[in-house]
């Protein structure tokens, strides 16, 4: 299918990160783009403000009359998030408008270009952000479609300055309902296979299958770069052409060495399949973030990136909005946000919020994402977050989930071997912070509204601090 045959673009929940660096592309190349999602945003007030027609009530009255009038040239963009019950999408199903998922979008945008493809249930976005910005400050014509707000780029999208038909290409490829499966990369990093969407796959040997397939449609004479704690078993699907390359901090033919933690930052040397890095600093914490590290070098110099233009890229990378993110700090304290929604993730930044802060009394505020996730992973939630001196407790963000009976927040804090403990509704938050600013590190984590909070949270702080002074 050519996309030029359209020349209006309608999204069904057009708030979603994936979605939104879609239409921007969308934006950028001249089409009319309109949509529906259930509440603003930052992101839509964003979209709107770059030319996005948005509404937020599910009413067939609000999508343009110029789309519904121009069928044949009105190409209708799905997330699987909307439901089959959404007015709009069955009216539009009904009228035969051509609709297409986000992932299927994805996969014509990048079809004919050469593409790095970062997949896992977790670390694709920093690890697909790096990519992504390691090319850019290397001057390599490139696209990205990110899965998070990139602070040095400023967006979830990354247009090609030249060369566009021969520009690479750089995709975030989501497991979840399976979407990576319209990919066809030529570099493909798999960063991780832990149990998650098992609202989805029902089991983790479904979930695997899932990524052999994935990597199975890497092209000939392409590579997988592999993380060590990945389902090994992958590789096996494999076209025997596909040079695989696994990594670690440490082991493995793709690794770090010498980590230093030094004014916040990670120093390391990094020994790849061609390539030797010299003791780099990476101003974006956490040991996990040095593993996505590796896996972003070793692809970009695959692309032919030299070692000195990484390790200056590297140097001046500054992350991903609420992946680790230092929102505040007065030298004494410190207010740090986290998008960590599976146990394994929690683990990962709380251990290395500890490596970074030893002995300052952590406190985290967390939001489960999902029932189904909280019930699946309830003793691996328990255990991630007991690294933490404190845990305040908000109550399920369901996104796209009906609840589940006797699945809550209580069932998960009546889990947590702590003895500081609270159970809090979000709008709780800042006045219970009012009175109890006993902590030097502050943590808010999960991937539902949480990041609501942040701005007041900062806010807060900062007016806090004045008092004090």
């Amino acid at each position: 299918m050519n996309l030029r045959q359209f020349e209006n673009i309608y999204f069904l929940g057009i708030g979603g990160i994936g979605m939104s660096a879609i239409a921007r592309w969308f934006l950028a190349k001249g089409f009319a783009v309109a949509g529906y999602d259930k509440t603003p945003t930052p992101l839509t007030q964003k979209l709107q403000e770059e030319g996005a027609q948005i509404h937020f009530e599910d009413d067939v009255n609000l999508i343009p009359g110029s789309f519904l009038e121009m069928k044949a040239k009105t190409l209708v963009v799905l997330t699987p998030a909307v439901p089959k019950t959404h007015t709009q999408r069955q009216y539009l199903e009904q009228q035969g408008f051509t609709i297409m998922k986000r992932s299927q979008v994805l996969g014509l945008l990048t079809a004919d270009q050469y593409l790095i493809a970062v997949a896992g249930t977790h670390g694709k976005t920093t690890t697909s952000t790096m990519v992504a910005h390691l090319l850019h400050h290397a001057g390599v014509s490139t696209s990205a479609f990110l899965g998070g707000i990139s602070t040095d780029l400023g967006s979830n999208l990354l247009l090609p300055a030249k060369d566009e038909d021969r520009a690479l290409a750089v995709v975030e490829a989501d497991e979840y309902d399976r979407s990576f499966l319209t990919l066809h990369p030529d570099i493909a990093i798999v960063t991780s296979t832990d149990p998650d969407h098992l609202d989805i796959y029902g089991e983790k040997e479904a979930l695997v299958e899932s990524f052999r397939q994935f990597v199975s449609q890497i092209k000939p004479n392409g590579f997988l770069i592999l993380n060590h704690t990945a389902d090994q078993s992958i590789a096996e699907a494999v076209h025997p052409s596909v040079k695989i390359i696994r990594y670690g901090l440490e082991g493995e033919e793709l690794a770090a060495g010498e980590i230093k933690i030094a004014d916040g930052s990670m120093k390391f040397f990094a020994q790849g399949w061609n390539f030797q890095l010299p003791e780099t600093a990476l101003q974006v914490p956490g040991f996990h973030n040095v593993e996505n590290a590796l896996a972003a070098v070793q692809a970009v110099s695959l692309a032919g990136v030299s070692a000195q233009e990484i390790a200056n890229g590297l140097a001046v990378y500054t992350g991903v909005k609420r992946r680790f993110e230092k929102v505040w700090t007065d030298g004494k304290r410190v207010y740090l946000d986290d998008y960590a929604h599976h146990p394994r993730e929690i683990e990962a930044f709380l251990t290395s919020v500890r490596a970074l802060y030893p002995k300052k009394k952590l406190r985290v505020v967390f939001q489960p994402h999902l029932f189904t996730r909280t019930r699946d992973f309830l003793e691996g939630f328990a255990t991630s977050l007991s690294l933490a001196d404190e845990v305040w407790l908000l109550d399920i963000y369901p996104a796209r989930e009906l609840p589940i009976e006797g699945v809550n927040a209580k069932l998960l804090f009546d889990k947590l071997p702590l003895a500081n403990k609270r159970l809090l509704k979000k709008e709780e938050v800042l006045a219970a912070l009012a009175k109890e600013l006993d902590f030097a590190v502050l943590a808010t984590v999960g991937a539902g509204d949480i990041d609501t909070l942040v701005p007041e949270i900062k806010a807060f702080m900062e007016e806090q601090n004045h008092v004090l002074e």
